[in-house]
């Protein structure tokens, strides 16, 4: 077990969940970073192979409750009891309402809303026994509106925003801060650069830049804390 303070971050992708590994490290976080896919945390670790003993990494479903128990043990276990959890999974799949499959529809609440439940159930207890601690929870635009064809997106969207609400004033008395981050507008990503190489980089989200608003939602003065926010480039619409 570490003396480092330790980073839980569900859904550590190469944009967002990585830019968020680094700025906590350099904090002198230790980082458990939870994946459905082992690739993408091999990905991450050959990314972050200067953090060594500090860094873990856990193929798990996020949306099964035996699976994101085991986990939690194992952080604890391995790294020390967790004191941070970025929520940051989610997938969706666009179409019309009866294109969606049901199974389509469940998968993505499953992924963008139940796993968030089912990580913080598992860690919030220890938060506030111990009287501290910080959960951010990855939002978007869908959260405040549901578009034609994006209902798998808004659905989750809509209740992992309910859920902040609920866990921040339960748990926001106990010294855990709870903050919901509305992401508006497209981040910068491996995936989105092959598919418009000629994007103007400031049209898009910097996930440095989102990260460094991450740390200081974690350091924040529990005299003013945020409950939600929202980030965009300058030049996007809103």
């Amino acid at each position: 077990m570490s003396t480092w303070p330790t980073a839980i971050i569900v859904g550590a992708g190469p944009g967002l969940g990585l830019a968020l590994a680094r700025r906590f490290s350099r904090e002198g976080f230790a980082l458990a970073l939870v994946a459905r896919h082992a690739d993408t945390l091999s990905h991450a670790s050959a990314q972050l192979t200067d953090l060594g003993p500090r860094l873990k990494t856990y193929a798990a479903d996020a949306t099964d409750a035996a699976a994101v128990q085991t986990v939690c043990e194992a952080v604890e276990r391995d790294l020390g009891e967790p004191s941070v959890l970025i929520y940051n999974a989610g997938g969706y799949r666009p179409g019309g309402l009866t294109d969606v499959t049901p199974e389509q529809f469940e998968a993505a609440w499953r992924t963008g809303c139940l796993g968030a439940f089912l990580f913080a159930r598992a860690l919030l207890p220890a938060m506030a026994h111990a009287g501290r601690g910080t959960v951010l929870l990855t939002g978007a635009t869908a959260a405040w509106r549901g578009s034609k064809n994006f209902a798998t997106l808004a659905v989750p969207k809509f209740g992992l925003r309910a859920l902040a609400q609920s866990m921040a004033r339960e748990y926001g008395p106990q010294g855990v801060h709870v903050a919901h981050v509305v992401i508006d507008g497209q981040i910068d990503t491996p995936r989105l650069r092959q598919r418009q190489p000629e994007r103007a980089d400031h049209t898009v989200l910097a996930p440095d830049a989102i990260a460094e608003t991450y740390w200081q939602l974690h350091v924040q003065d529990p005299r003013a804390w945020t409950l939600e926010l929202d980030l965009r480039p300058a030049v996007e619409p809103f």
